[in-house]
């Protein structure tokens, strides 16, 4: 979808966000006017392609929407939009409040009702009955870039002076830098959220931005298949030989990163989303390790794996760098894939257990 467009969409009011959501699917490419999205040092890395043409992935999977929320494989629910009790994890949890005036609990009450409405398929919120100016996020990578089958965790909070200013928002980075938009420090730069500059419909508005605004730009603006070209510094070599080897270079590190950020999500998934890693990625595991596979063997990074296409990188000394990283991650993977799959069997084993035991203590 062209910025534009999505841009267009972004400026109309809350009535419209069912036309928003359905962008969050979309694959974006980050060209030269998109000076809303803030600049980052990318470094000099390069590699050499034989050929540039852009081609989606299909890696992600489609999930099943039920009226009781989203349906993963297997049957096992998790809703998509939830209230909560525990915040203790949170990133604000320890950030008061502060005093809040009946606009603000209505203009609250207004995006829990939008989000739990209109949610795309691969987003997830988890929102707190005792701290209702917190929210926690999960956005699964779209498909054809480097963030592919990933989930990536925000948290937020609603300032008393909502909505007159936007939501603070962190990225839980683990300490890595996969984005120009997402920091190690979880700074989210991004003029929706008034973290970099922009105009008119780009940045925050009272009466026409929503959380739900946000959390698609993230997915769609941010997570998109060029992230090199976010930074406003590089965005006059887009569409040069220079430039494009940049961005696929900038893409093997991403791709990395967020394989890193995979095993820290599984080894300790934040509170209330439990489930939703532990069943995303037992669903995503072939994909993952198929895509692994294919882009240590030159398939170029966002690429479906299978789709037979010519996009190959040249075995340079930058490759063998992206391939040495990649083969150690992957093991990694493997391994945590492994336990993971081992928890999913031992849950599907007491679901069968506890049915038959409530069963005979009745017939007794």
């Amino acid at each position: 979808m062209a910025l534009k467009k999505l841009l267009q969409l972004f400026c109309v009011g809350k009535k419209d966000s069912k036309k928003k959501a359905s962008a969050s699917r979309s694959s974006v490419n980050v060209t030269a006017n998109k000076t809303h999205l803030d600049p980052c040092s990318s470094g000099n890395d390069t590699v050499s392609v034989q050929n540039h043409e852009v081609e989606s992935s299909s890696t992600v999977s489609s999930w099943a929407r039920t009226e009781q929320g989203t349906e993963i494989a297997h049957h096992t629910p998790f809703s998509q939009f939830d209230v909560v009790q525990d915040f203790s994890d949170h990133h604000y949890a320890k950030t008061s409040a502060g005093k809040v005036t009946k606009d603000w609990v209505k203009a609250i009450q207004s995006e829990w009702d939008l989000l739990q409405k209109n949610l795309p398929e691969s987003i997830y919120v988890r929102v707190y009955e005792d701290r209702t100016d917190l929210l926690r996020a999960a956005i699964v990578g779209p498909a054809g870039t480097p963030y592919h089958d990933g989930l990536f965790f925000f948290d937020v909070r609603f300032p008393c002076e909502y909505p007159k200013c936007p939501p603070k928002v962190y990225y839980h980075s683990g300490g890595l830098r996969l984005n120009p938009n997402l920091y190690e420090s979880g700074k989210v730069c991004l003029s929706l959220l008034n973290t970099w500059w922009g105009k008119g419909c780009e940045k925050w508005g009272k009466s026409s931005s929503s959380m739900l605004q946000v959390l698609v730009s993230i997915q769609g603006l941010v997570l998109n298949d060029r992230p090199y070209f976010n930074e406003p510094g590089s965005k006059n070599s887009a569409e040069t030989t220079g430039g494009e080897r940049c961005s696929l270079a900038y893409n093997q590190t991403a791709f990395v990163r967020s394989c890193k950020t995979m095993l820290y999500s599984l080894r300790k998934p934040p509170m209330h989303f439990e489930t939703l890693v532990l069943w995303h990625f037992h669903e995503h595991e072939r994909a993952i390790l198929d895509a692994c596979r294919a882009y240590m063997s030159g398939t170029v990074v966002g690429s479906s794996a299978g789709t037979g296409s010519n996009r190959r990188y040249v075995h340079d000394k930058c490759f063998a760098e992206f391939h040495k990283s990649l083969t150690l991650y992957t093991e990694h993977l493997r391994a945590e894939f492994a336990a993971n799959t081992r928890r999913v069997m031992e849950l599907e084993t007491e679901d069968e257990i506890v049915p038959s035991i409530a069963a005979s203590v009745k017939s007794c």
